[in-house]
């Protein structure tokens, strides 16, 4: 282990009190997500150039896409955490399962609840879910940029114990320094992943509906199980074979779905201007 270890930098996981109501870095992280997500969406269907003969939703009905999205991620996010995280625990505290502020949401339960919303999106303005799909999957890495540098600040789901000579301290962690997983996830998940996207947009897969949604799929699986071998296990649920965490086996049907979308998309015909 290294003599020296980078201090945490200790930042108040509250950024100010209104009244009674503590307005928290991890409720922004998600309500910039959406909105800065809800901007660029609506940039990404204005440039025509990018979608040549395909259909896209209009920038105004993106308005509703908003709120479907929040939904079905906070809900499906909150669901799967209780499910696939800590059943036990929550099946003997229920009242506990609404209590979002205290932490506790899954990326895979989220994007169960998004997918869910944007097939009702798409349906009830009669265009492509898939295409409605890539547009979502070009602006979620901004969400998982933020949500993952709301997870430091709080700060939760560090790194492995390591001697690293950036590795630092967390509170409540114990007294070992630890990888700062939480800054690769930010970094690989949403800051590489948001430049790979916004290429393959410039590139035209949005010609073929799918195709930015399994690339996006595939990035996100192969980095997420990178980061996994950083960051340390929910302590509920530990490694669970062979060194195994449970966000690997969640990210695996991310990745197969991604590559179904890329060969199905790859079938489609592009639709040039």
């Amino acid at each position: 282990m290294p003599l020296l270890a980078i201090p945490y930098p200790a930042i108040d996981p509250v950024l100010i009190d209104i009244g009674p109501f503590p307005i928290r870095w991890y409720a922004l992280a998600y309500v910039f997500g959406l909105i800065l997500g809800w901007l660029y969406a609506r940039w990404i269907v204005r440039r025509d150039g990018f979608w040549g003969a395909t259909p896209r939703p209009t920038a105004a009905s993106l308005d509703d896409l908003l709120v479907y999205t929040a939904l079905g991620v906070i809900l499906g996010g909150r669901i799967g955490y209780v499910l696939f995280y800590n059943f036990g625990y929550y099946l003997t505290h229920p009242a506990e399962v609404i209590a979002v502020w205290k932490g506790g949401m899954s990326f895979h339960g989220g994007l169960a609840g998004a997918s869910l919303a944007i097939v009702v999106f798409a349906r009830r303005n009669q265009v492509k879910a898939l295409s409605v799909a890539d547009i979502v999957a070009c602006t979620v890495p901004i969400g998982l940029l933020l949500g993952r540098i709301a997870n430091f600040i709080k700060p939760e789901l560090w790194g492995r114990v390591s001697d690293v000579p950036w590795a630092m301290v967390f509170p409540d962690a114990g007294p070992l320094p630890r990888h700062p997983s939480q800054l690769y996830e930010a970094g690989l998940e949403g800051l590489v992943i948001l430049v790979l996207m916004h290429g393959a947009m410039r590139a035209g897969v949005l010609m073929r509906p799918g195709l930015a949604a399994g690339i996006f799929g595939i990035a996100y699986g192969l980095a997420r199980i990178a980061c996994e071998f950083f960051r340390e296990p929910d302590p509920q649920l530990g490694f669970l074979f062979g060194g195994a965490t449970m966000g690997m086996l969640l990210s695996l049907p991310v990745i197969a779905a991604g590559v179904v979308l890329i060969v199905a998309a790859r079938w489609q015909p592009r639709a040039s201007p």
